[in-house]
């Protein structure tokens, strides 16, 4: 509780199943407030993270600092730029998502969204494979990825969802105004919410006979994609 009120980043809080008393419900009301990813665990996985008396509960700081996107973007505005938002949903293998916000950070791209439950973790590992990209692009968690989606869509973004059954290549969109990419895990996808509010989804076409690329590199040829284009009117 007092790194919480401390300003900590909290990556996720595990809480021992069953923990009972008056401390362990103003934890979860701090946790809940302060919109913390939580999950209930046993205590041998508790255990595992310390052999010290951690009292039932396990935080996980973050090696990062996460910014508010509803912040970001009229903030862009103000300045007179032209917001280029990456939003990735469901990305749960750590070193692609290093990869990904890597690459995001050498083409341009103003901040990265990622749901605060369901994606990778944002540990050291991940800041190593960024290159510590981590450390230097805004990075945004959101409770309701959707609701996010939605919030850059009301403020005037354009939303391109990456998927193998796009309407058009990558190649045909226009990146130039304000815009958002969405990329989705290589099992599951883009859910279906957020490809609903897509403005138009693109494909990469492939000469190979292997049905789909590494999301981190689809995640590039798309995002430099909107870069090219953007420099091209500068």
């Amino acid at each position: 509780m007092e790194a919480i009120e401390s300003g900590k980043e909290i990556d996720k809080v595990f809480i021992q199943k069953g923990l009972k008393g008056n401390l362990s419900r103003e934890l979860f009301h701090e946790v809940r407030q302060h919109d913390i990813p939580f999950v209930y665990a046993p205590t041998e996985r508790l255990n595992r993270f310390t052999r010290s008396n951690h009292q039932g509960v396990v935080a996980l700081i973050s090696p990062v600092s996460y910014q508010s996107i509803e912040e970001i973007v009229p903030g862009l505005f103000e300045e007179g730029k032209t917001p280029y938002i990456l939003v990735l949903d469901g990305i749960t293998d750590v070193r692609n998502l290093g990869a990904i916000v890597r690459t995001a950070e050498c083409a341009g791209i103003d901040a990265v969204v990622v749901p605060a439950k369901g994606s990778a973790q944002i540990n050291e590992d991940a800041v190593k494979t960024s290159a510590g990209a981590l450390n230097r692009i805004p990075l945004c968690r959101s409770s309701r990825l959707e609701k996010s989606v939605e919030f850059l869509k009301d403020s005037g973004l354009k939303i391109f969802a990456a998927t193998e059954k796009g309407h058009k290549t990558y190649y045909e969109a226009d990146y130039t105004e304000p815009a958002v990419i969405i990329m989705g895990s290589e099992e599951k996808g883009i859910s279906p919410k957020n490809l609903e509010l897509a403005d138009e989804q693109l494909k990469i076409p492939l000469a190979g006979s292997i049905a789909s690329l590494n999301v981190s590199v689809a995640a590039g040829i798309i995002i430099f994609e909107g870069f090219k284009q953007r420099i091209g009117q500068v």
